[in-house]
């Protein structure tokens, strides 16, 4: 076009936008077809080349938008004119123009964000974020003159700003720091919703929860660890909701901000706090979850402990002002709330061990740093006393390095960054009031500095299995060193070589255990140490999965010892030997099962022999397990394990009863239509049991049975169980009408909804459109 007709078009053009409505008015005129409507894109062959040009065009008027005209005499008044309107956009009710209005939007937003810093934090980004710094902690409120209940933030308001966020900050997905720096300020209100959303039903938990995890990931380590221990309360890097603030449940399936009532009853406060901090930390922990790819998650754990470490040390130096004569009121506020500090650190901590543990490490650096921590406190501050013990377990533990390491085989490089530990491993040998613990820190110490060489001592199975070796390479010897490395033949030679030998490449991994590793495995798994008991129980399964020839020939031995071990008092130990037993089930379902059942039915000698109910409970673990590994083959053994879970519910202790409930509604929804006429039995045994049991936990057990029953059995349910449908179908009713526990009715009620979706869908099939081509004669 000629110069003069583009001169004159952008003069109307910006005339025009710089009028009352003129922004969408532009937008709409450039994105507008032919037929005067917005076009939409097309996902998938040809259109997506027209969905990528409609966003081309998209993002161009964004950018136009961004740019001030020269018609404008400043540029403060064109931002003060268009940046409303900008917004606006945001706001758009017309589906077809929806996403492309948000889109340039977006660009606009985050273009003048670049350009102008400044000016779009004051007419964009803080209107923006308005309603959510309307209620922050930050913000000085006169809510004296607002009355309790009154509405803050109304629902629609804050779902729109949280959707707007979402849209601004999530899917224009630009991390500079002035939109990190803006959206800090309020993560704690959307926290806040976020904590209160998991406790309730609305659909900001999916937003809220997303802008956490795009600020947490985009921002640096160190500022993300430092809004995480903001949000869980350890420090004010963070501003939270306000204090006189409360989120309340929206109409809409949203959220309202709405000034809190005062409680005048102290117990019902304290109350109060304690459950929203224990909301606010399961609410924090289930975040973590979601980052624990890329690392964030160890890190915080590890910046917790060391923060429990440094109120241990300010705990012990502080005076307590409770007992100190002359004590003023200052210092015991101080002293209680260093108390208070000290119990979220354990709670967090606790928490975090409980929800993200299993893979919360990603890398050695991060094993390094967790052991770090634990060592320097138990250098620092070694426990005496009733928790003395629990301490040196905790410490065997974390110096076993076996639930952070043991999947890989560490490298050269690996042992370069577990040497940092030598120091702390001397100091804790020489120091430790516990010899043991002394005897497995210097161990530990020879095993990192020899790189897995010489595994000495206590150290035992579970360094073998961090470090690389395996028992019998590095046997324990009365002097404390490796045994010389065998030698071995060279097939194509014939001739004998040293595995040491310089320049030669290590040794293949042997296919069979020689008979005295397998034996020392066994030695090993009745060490009183509970780390090395459950590295040796987990290689012993590890060999059963190899179908080691040795380990079959004793695999009776490796089923007593994995019984034997399911009485333990530790949750390591007698978990892997619940894995044990269940690999060497399924592998050999013929010999095992009967053993197994055999100790399964044998009831309590003496009415307070709970131990007996709970290594009970925990042989019901592995016959599901075994279930579930058995597939479609578990027909074969139906009726015994019918017969188990059977008598298992008719026994004293309410537990086992539920339990066996439990593992008897989850056989039969994998059994199916393989149920035959035994489908009798089960229903007489639940309906007694649901009617008549005096525990709420085991009629809620035996109305989940019907539940999962109805689930497995699905389309199917009226074939199968065509007989006892009437009988099941009034259970449900009266189970729903006259039953106390509020989860029992809960799960009669989806029990009685499974039922109907499958009656209705025998009764009304779905009509489904089928082309016929008929040849005729």
């Amino acid at each position: 076009a000629p110069g003069w007709l583009r001169r004159l078009c952008g003069h109307l053009l910006s005339e025009r936008l710089l009028r009352p409505s003129g922004v969408q008015a532009v937008v709409r005129g450039v994105l507008e077809d032919t037929d005067g409507e917005i076009s939409a894109a097309v996902v998938g062959g040809a259109g997506a080349e027209a969905a990528a040009l409609d966003w081309r065009k998209c993002d161009a008027v964004g950018k136009i938008l961004a740019a001030c005209p020269q018609q404008c005499l400043s540029l403060e008044d064109y931002y003060r004119q268009v940046c409303p309107q900008i917004l606006d956009l945001l706001h758009m009710q017309d589906k077809g123009a929806a996403r492309q209005f948000q889109r340039v939007a977006a660009t606009a937003v985050l273009s003048m964000a670049r350009e102008q810093p400044q000016l779009a934090e004051r007419h964009l980004l803080q209107p923006l974020l308005a309603p959510l710094r309307r209620c922050s902690e930050a913000t000085e409120l006169a809510l004296e003159d607002l009355r309790a209940g009154a509405v803050l933030v109304p629902e629609a308001e804050l779902g729109s700003c949280v959707e707007d966020v979402l849209k601004v900050y999530v899917v224009g997905n630009d991390s500079s720091s002035l939109l990190l720096g803006s959206l800090q300020p309020v993560l704690g209100v959307v926290f806040s919703l976020y904590s209160f959303a998991r406790q309730n039903v609305s659909y900001l938990r999916s937003p809220c929860q997303d802008i956490l995890l795009w600020f947490l990931e985009k921002a640096e380590r160190e500022q993300s660890l430092a809004v995480l221990e903001g949000l869980a309360g350890l420090s004010s890097h963070v501003p939270t909701l306000h204090p006189q603030c409360q989120v309340q449940v929206g109409s809409e399936g949203g959220a309202a901000i709405v000034v809190q009532e005062t409680i005048s009853d102290e117990d019902e406060a304290l109350y109060q706090k304690i459950s929203l901090e224990q909301c606010h930390v399961e609410s924090l922990v289930e975040l973590l979850s979601h980052c624990q790819k890329s690392g964030l998650a160890g890190d915080f754990f590890i910046h917790c402990l060391k923060e429990l470490t440094q109120v241990a040390a300010e705990d012990e130096e502080a005076p307590n002002p409770a007992v100190e004569p002359g004590g003023t009121l200052l210092e015991l506020e101080q002293d209680q709330a260093r108390q208070g500090r000290k119990l979220l650190v354990l709670q967090l901590v606790a928490t975090l061990c409980q929800g993200v543990s299993d893979t919360v490490f990603t890398d050695i650096e991060q094993v390094q740093q967790f052991l770090a921590a634990v060592l320097q406190r138990a250098c620092a501050h070694p426990a005496r006393g009733p928790g003395a013990a629990a301490e040196a377990q905790t410490l065997a533990m974390a110096m076993g390095l076996q639930r952070c390491s043991s999947p890989c085989q560490l490298k050269s490089s690996d042992f370069a960054v577990l040497k940092r530990l030598a120091p702390l491993l001397e100091e804790l040998s020489r120091s430790y009031p516990e010899p043991l613990t002394q005897e497995l820190a210097s161990d530990l110490r020879i095993a990192i500095l020899t790189h897995g060489a010489c595994c000495p001592g206590t150290l035992g199975t579970a360094a073998h299995g961090v470090l690389g070796t395996r028992p019998g390479t590095a046997a324990r010897s009365p002097a404390g060193r490796a045994p010389s490395a065998p030698a071995h033949r060279d097939s194509s030679t014939g001739q004998s070589r040293d595995s040491r030998e310089p320049g030669a490449s290590p040794a293949p991994r042997a296919q069979s255990l020689a008979p005295a590793g397998l034996q020392e495995l066994l030695v090993s798994a009745c060490d009183p140490q509970p780390p090395s008991r459950a590295a040796a129980l987990r290689h012993l399964a590890s060999l059963v999965t190899q179908r080691d020839p040795e380990a079959i020939r004793l695999q009776e031995k490796l089923l007593q010892v994995f019984l034997e071990n399911l009485q333990h008092e530790d949750a390591f130990v007698y978990l892997s030997a619940i894995q044990g037993v269940a690999l060497l089930s399924s592998e050999y379902p013929e010999r095992i099962l009967p053993v197994l059942l055999a100790q399964y039915e044998r009831p309590a000698q003496d009415k307070e022999d709970t131990m007996a109910a709970v290594t009970r409970m925990k042989l019901g673990e592995v016959l599901m397990r075994v279930t579930r590994a058995l597939g479609d083959m578990v027909f074969g053994h139906r009726e015994p394990l019918i017969r188990a879970f059977l008598r298992g519910a008719r026994d004293p202790d309410g537990a086992l009863r539920a339990s066996s409930l439990s593992n008897l509604g989850e056989l039969c929804q994998h059994l199916g239509f393989q149920l035959g006429s035994i489908i009798q039995e089960v229903t007489c045994c639940v309906t007694a049991i649901a009617r008549t049991d005096p525990e709420a936990e085991v009629r809620r057990a035996a109305v989940h049975v019907v539940v999962l029953l109805l689930r497995g059995l699905s389309e199917k349910v009226t074939e199968v169980l065509r007989d006892v449908l009437r009988d099941l179908y009034r259970l449900l009713k009266h189970v729903a009408t006259a039953e106390r526990d509020a989860a029992t009715v809960l799960h009669a009620q989806l029990a009685l909804e499974e039922l109907d979706s499958a009656v209705r869908r025998v009764l009304f099939p779905p009509q489904t459109l089928e082309k016929k081509i008929v040849v005729l004669p």
